[in-house]
């Protein structure tokens, strides 16, 4: 059979990893194989450490998004077949859009080796809320608003904690929550199917506003190997170094969009994430992990603010750990233009079907 590639888009913060680590869970109960690409534009990603700890097969794109770097993709769907998976989900980042054009018609296009799914956009509820009034942040809006325009299905992420949801005026909506399994089933029956269609369109979207948008954002990711000078367990290590690192980007006004951390050691790990200044991290791993004298310790951070204003608060933040770093890279900066290797007009969608 041929393995079946199931995009899973949204925007930063939607769930998508999460979803993507619940659906292995459910397939693993059906006998199933699967793999999983995530995709950064830079690299040290927590998402990756994750699926590794979950032992879910998996690869990475960085430097760019799939668009850009669609021979990548390629390569590494190849790469995974060496698992003989039937799923191989694929995680664009964050803050891209006309995944449609740009990677599901190419795909379709170019590869009879593989089945592709529907191409499904996670959305927060709370995310919704905030972009859909009339003040919303132009640039993140933009985003938001592209990746529901492309969507074959929407599924509204976190049910389990909002009840409500807005109505952002795209396809059907589904409800979902990885957490407690709610909806993953379904999902993953109706994306399997073979009944609905990939990229049901392709947008029309201007390149320079693309460009201008994903631009406000910078991201910034840091790992390093860290030695505290008395031994500390990883949940003590993160939860205490994240909440300086959030006062520090509110006090000087840098809107955190994602911020996603984990701690990894010999006794266990811990991953810590929140989607706003002053939010609350949703946290999971080993929170009873004994102290331990190594940590790996990996950051994630998409924010609205100034690359080397985030790197200077988050470099002193690092420095003020009580201990010593035997290796540490930090990286910050904002997105080059989107250039895709290849991207399929209408008219070929036509001449094709």
């Amino acid at each position: 059979m041929k393995p079946t590639v199931v995009f899973v888009g949204g925007f930063l913060g939607a769930g998508k990893t999460t979803l993507i680590l619940a659906a292995a869970r459910e397939l693993k109960k059906r006998g199933m194989h699967c793999a999983a690409i995530l995709n950064d534009q830079s690299d040290a990603l927590v998402d990756t450490q994750l699926a590794e700890l979950h032992s879910l097969p998996s690869g990475e794109v960085t430097a760019g998004c799939f668009c850009c770097r669609f021979s990548d993709l390629s390569a590494q769907l190849e790469s995974m077949l060496q698992h003989r998976p039937e799923v191989i989900f694929a995680e664009p980042v964050g803050s891209c859009t006309d995944i449609s054009a740009t990677v599901l018609h190419p795909l379709l296009a170019q590869h009879e080796a593989y089945r592709v799914a529907p191409f499904t956009v996670l959305v927060d509820p709370l995310r919704a809320m905030e972009l859909l009034r009339a003040d919303a942040d132009e640039d993140v809006a933009f985003l938001f608003h592209k990746q529901l325009q492309e969507a074959d299905l929407v599924c509204m992420t976190k049910s389990d904690l909002h009840v409500s949801c807005p109505e952002p005026g795209a396809v059907p909506i589904r409800q979902i929550s990885a957490s407690t399994g709610q909806g993953v089933a379904a999902w993953l029956d109706e994306v399997l199917a073979g009944e609905l269609s990939a990229g049901k369109d392709v947008l029309d979207i201007d390149y320079a506003r693309y460009a201008q948008a994903e631009a406000a954002l910078a991201w910034l990711n840091f790992r390093g190997a860290f030695e505290p000078s008395v031994p500390v367990s990883p949940a003590m290590l993160l939860g205490p170094w994240i909440d300086a690192i959030v006062r520090a980007l509110s006090g000087a006004g840098i809107r955190i969009v994602h911020l996603k951390a984990m701690a990894t050691a010999p006794t266990g790990y811990v991953k810590a994430a929140l989607c706003a200044n002053g939010q609350e991290p949703v946290v999971e791993g080993t929170l009873d992990a004994s102290p331990a004298t190594t940590h790996e310790v990996t950051l994630n951070l998409r924010a609205l603010g100034e690359p080397a204003v985030m790197t200077r608060i988050v470099e002193r933040e690092i420095d003020r750990l009580d201990g010593c770093w035997n290796e540490r890279a930090v990286r910050c900066f904002q997105p080059a233009a989107p250039q895709p290797e290849r991207r399929v007009l209408r008219e070929e969608i036509a001449a094709r079907n």
